[in-house]
């Protein structure tokens, strides 16, 4: 993975970080780095083990293979004979992030459609994902019949990236949502109730996590919207099927609907209004789960605005040359800013989007942990999930309780009870940072390595270098 910068002081930023990666790499023996088969504790670590609850200031996480043997305060936990021992004094450690909304092989450079769902681009963009410390994503449609044979890879440990799953293709809408022009083995559009049955036997027949349908207008930019009788059948057919849906939303009134008739995912956040009593009634008596996505808006418009964390290494190594270049064109940025209309919509959308999750958390509400990164160039993978965990904390959750849904109930959602939370037995996918994320959520970007596996797969974000 390659990455330009169009700021002149990309230099001193890249040697400072780079300088403190390699200062930490030293501390770390090859064999602690992911010698199979050895026992590896990390000793006098600041454990957020995923639970929400406060951290243990000097913890000991024991590793044996892929398994967290032990965990909890040094005082408590034995060294075993032999083991290599990391001493992370100073650091903190939490879950591997699990994404339950991104999209794969989507976007490249400056481009998204149909064409990008290659081998290498998905493999690119699933490591991406791992050294950002998201070691579990969802890929929420537009999947190709590449997908279970990169997912089996994945899984399994080589090459190097997140796990993977998938919702297979999705389902969407004949001339209406999504406006994406991805290829016809990446999208189903039923026009009829039948259509849409025998799509999603044919998709359950590849046994996705999930299923996605596409419900809502895009501000009322396509001419249609799903047919609610279309809607109903899909979810109907699903679960039939003993698959769950996961659906895109805007408008309250859409969820509303799909929360009586069965869905079991809000995929986005509400954010035409605020959410009611009769919602949260609904969604906490059905289990249903709420992703709230609340950076996706804010892309629209964010990087034409160029903020300070722009100019950070941590943003700029997730950025591809072509699109850092189109950040750095002040013709684009007057563009992404011009129209008026527009980014008053997409500014009160983010302000909307995080008063409804904050409401949804104070009420209970099953919520996850996703950004649609992926879908379009703007939503870049990796960097998204940690400005999203920046903006839980803005609607008003605590740092603990923002990388609670990014982890335990994000691994919930998905019906992952291996992961999610560090405690013995559970898998060894955590994020090893410089700082105190529960003081300070934007500490989880300082990234000193991750572990997945069991292995120690990255040293930080520099690993994207070629």
């Amino acid at each position: 993975m390659s990455w330009s910068t169009p700021h002149a002081g990309w230099k001193s930023w890249w040697l400072v970080s780079f300088l403190g990666v390699l200062a930490c790499a030293r501390n770390v023996p090859e064999a602690v780095r992911g010698g199979e088969g050895a026992v590896v504790v990390l000793q006098g670590a600041r454990l957020i083990d995923g639970n929400g609850g406060p951290p243990i200031e000097d913890a000991t996480l024991v590793i044996e293979g892929e398994t967290l043997r032990a965990v909890g305060p040094s005082a408590e936990v034995t060294v075993p004979s032999g083991a290599q021992v990391l001493d992370v004094k100073g650091r903190s450690v939490f879950p591997g992030l699990v994404a339950d909304h991104s999209h794969l092989g989507v976007v490249e450079g400056t481009k998204s459609g149909s064409g990008h769902f290659t081998r290498e681009n998905v493999l690119r963009q699933a490591r991406q994902y791992e050294v950002y410390g998201v070691t579990t994503v969802m890929s929420l449609g537009f999947n190709t019949e590449l997908f279970p044979k990169l997912q089996e890879e994945l899984n399994a440990g080589a090459p190097k990236g997140a796990d993977i799953l998938g919702a297979d293709r999705g389902l969407g809408v004949p001339d209406g949502a999504p406006p994406v022009g991805v290829g016809a083995d990446q999208l189903y559009r039923p026009r009829t109730v039948e259509e849409a049955r025998a799509a999603v036997r044919e998709s359950a027949s590849r046994r996705p996590a999930l299923l996605k349908i596409w419900v809502d207008d895009f501000h009322h930019s396509v001419p249609v919207k799903m047919l609610p009788e279309v809607q109903a059948a899909i979810i109907d057919e699903a679960h039939r099927q003993g698959l769950r849906v996961a659906a895109h939303v805007y408008y309250l009134d859409d969820a509303k609907r799909l929360v009586r008739e069965g869905v079991d995912v809000l995929a986005h956040g509400i954010r035409d209004r605020p959410v009611d009593d009769e919602l949260v009634r609904e969604m906490k008596a059905r289990g249903t789960w709420y992703v709230p996505t609340l950076g996706l808006d804010e892309t629209f418009y964010i990087y034409a605005e160029a903020p300070e964390w722009m100019r950070t290494p941590f943003f700029q190594h997730a950025v591809q040359p072509e699109l850092a270049a189109q950040f750095a064109d002040p013709a684009w940025r007057a563009k992404a800013l011009g129209d008026a209309k527009a980014l008053a919509q997409n500014r009160a959308s983010v302000a909307m989007n995080l008063r409804n999750v904050k409401a949804l958390h104070d009420a209970g509400v099953s919520i996850g942990f996703g950004t649609d990164s992926g879908a379009n160039p703007l939503r870049i993978p990796g960097f998204a999930e940690h400005r999203e965990l920046e903006l839980m904390v803005h609607a008003g959750l605590t740092p603990l309780e923002a990388l609670r849904h990014a982890t335990r109930d994000a691994a919930a959602l998905l019906k992952l009870d291996d992961r999610g939370t560090l405690v013995a037995g559970k898998r060894a996918d955590f994020v090893l940072v410089e700082g105190n994320p529960a003081a300070d959520v934007l500490d989880t970007r300082r990234i000193v390595g991750v572990w997945h596996r069991g292995q120690r797969v990255s040293g930080g974000v520099e690993d994207l270098t070629p």
